[in-house]
């Protein structure tokens, strides 16, 4: 029964890591798609550039969500102090790099809504 939960609890959270490398790959071909097509059209302003990093941001915040997520699920079967503590220190790493790249984004988007009122 134990091995049940633990093969299911890896296979969850090796599928959570491949969607956010997914939701990762995704933002960032989206971001570079945006990027690339205001460049080509010959208006690439800074609004467009913050939309694209917008873009991108969401992405790599969703992304990081997703794989806190699968390191909780790998440590939470079984977990000896020293995986706590690797939990605790990566866990902590990401949420500190969300919390700033969702700082950044809300002002980049207040700096958006602005140029668009103006």
């Amino acid at each position: 029964m134990k091995m049940w939960i633990l093969s299911g609890a890896n296979l969850i959270a090796l599928l959570a890591e491949a969607a956010a490398a997914i939701i990762i790959l995704v933002g960032a071909v989206q971001a570079i798609w945006m990027f690339f097509r205001h460049i080509f059209a010959g208006c690439c302003e800074s609004r467009d550039m913050l939309r694209s990093r917008i873009k991108l941001g969401h992405s790599l915040s969703l992304g990081l969500e997703f794989l806190i997520g699968a390191d909780i699920l790998k440590t939470a079967v079984a977990p000896s102090w020293t995986e706590i503590g690797q939990l605790a220190a990566i866990i902590g790493i990401r949420t500190v790099l969300n919390l700033f790249l969702q700082r950044e984004l809300k002002q980049e988007e207040v700096e958006v809504k602005a140029e668009q009122g103006a």
